[in-house]
């Protein structure tokens, strides 16, 4: 018997049942359903929302794989054994033990976030009978990019889950959440784990256990992952330059740091229409408005040197580009299709609030230097409301042209 006559008794073999949901779930994750419509269909395309699912995560991958490298390159790195100064001409960059490293350290990651986040996927599809939908395969994806690369696995099954049921699940599923899902998570682990999300130490493989040795009495020499952002919020200079930051050898995020992979993964899904260039453009353009403003300040003397604010003002409106999770954000979390405004004027206004309010969190909450989560899901809210008045101001401006045409 020929495995799609296996595949189809097994089909009619659940058909009606629970577990009917979870087989076709399986059965057309590889495979294109058999399934085609019996009446007249308006709209023929070759896409569905699994293969889009699957682009974003394409663009995804370079992301994930040097965030493996480089979380083994930051820890040895801090551990003094490999040479920051030669860089790429020290023998122990091209060390394989880099991406062991960060493959032991990240693919945990990436599996806690797919088993508990499908599973719950699973869970409500049973439960309310529909069929499993591929939104969460993203959001799986993102989730382990967004996050530091020490975080207990247990913290992040627990935010998954919050993430999924609160902030999906419970307004309908995918296509009628208001928050992105993997921002949501971020957020959750912000506020429960604080300590675990932001300073020093997190940011870099070894740091917090390090650090744990030292506090117990323990002679080993401490190691240190300061990030770009965490330096110029304490009013010091990084020490990294502008080239590290936008290839991405600087402690951070699995998947943030390398601006050169993000510019080309959000390249390659404007190329395939899955994200919107008009929400990148215009945050950029809000960033770069947000930090000439600030730049302005500085050299109109305003703010003195040893202000508590100094640092991130006076940093160049282009440097906030390339440093924290500005990049990363804009291009694969503000273009969600489903949180994002619709109408195309509308995604100019929301993209722009967004690289505007980023900047001004950034600088004005040096605890937590990174605004772009916390303005994503700010406009996440705000989006229909944009949308409504775009949409009413066009009203307007048909009716005031039928008048005049009726006059």
């Amino acid at each position: 018997m020929s495995l799609k006559q296996n595949l189809h008794n097994l089909k009619e073999k659940y058909k009606g049942t629970k577990m009917a949901t979870a087989f076709n779930a399986f059965h057309t994750f590889l495979y294109t359903p058999n399934e085609v419509t019996h009446g007249g269909t308006h709209i023929k395309v070759a896409d569905d929302l699994k293969r889009t699912m699957n682009t974003v995560i394409m663009a995804l991958i370079p992301c994930l794989i040097f965030g493996m490298f480089n979380a083994g390159y930051q820890h040895h790195l801090a551990l003094g054994e490999i040479d920051a100064v030669a860089g790429f001409f020290d023998v122990n960059f091209w060390n394989w033990d880099n991406l062991v490293v960060g493959l032991w350290k990240v693919l945990p990651l990436v599996i806690v976030s797919y088993g508990v986040g499908l599973g719950i996927e699973f869970l409500f599809a049973t439960i309310k009978g529909h069929e499993v939908e591929e939104g969460y395969l993203v959001t799986g994806m993102l989730v382990p990019l967004i996050v530091p690369i020490d975080l207990p696995l247990w913290m992040l099954a627990v935010a998954v889950a919050f993430g999924v049921v609160i902030g999906k699940e419970v307004f309908g599923g995918t296509g009628m959440n208001i928050l992105n899902p993997a921002l949501t998570i971020r957020a959750f682990l912000f506020f429960a784990y604080p300590t675990w999300m932001s300073g020093d130490k997190v940011w870099v493989h070894g740091a917090v256990e390090r650090a744990q040795e030292m506090a117990a009495g323990a002679k080993v020499d401490a190691i240190s992952g300061e990030t770009i952002l965490g330096s110029l919020a304490q009013n010091n200079t990084p020490s990294y330059s502008a080239m590290d930051a936008f290839l991405g050898f600087i402690p951070g995020s699995v998947g943030e740091t390398s601006t050169i992979l993000i510019i080309l993964g959000g390249l390659f899904l404007i190329f395939t229409k899955i994200g919107s260039w008009r929400i990148m453009l215009s945050a950029v353009v809000g960033a770069i408005v947000m930090g000439l403003i600030f730049n302005g300040v500085v050299d109109a003397g305003w703010i003195s040197e040893g202000s508590k604010f100094y640092g991130l003002m006076s940093t160049d409106f282009w440097y906030h580009l390339l440093i924290g999770g500005f990049a990363f954000g804009v291009v694969y979390m503000a273009t969600d299709p489903v949180t994002a405004s619709q109408t195309n004027k509308g995604k100019w206004i929301y993209g722009f609030l967004i690289g505007f309010i980023s900047i001004l969190i950034r600088v004005f909450n040096p605890a937590y230097p990174e605004g772009v989560m916390l303005a994503i899901l700010l406009m996440n809210v705000f989006a229909p409301t944009i949308d409504h008045y775009v949409v009413q101001a066009n009203v307007k401006k048909r009716k005031k042209r039928l008048k005049l045409k009726t006059a």
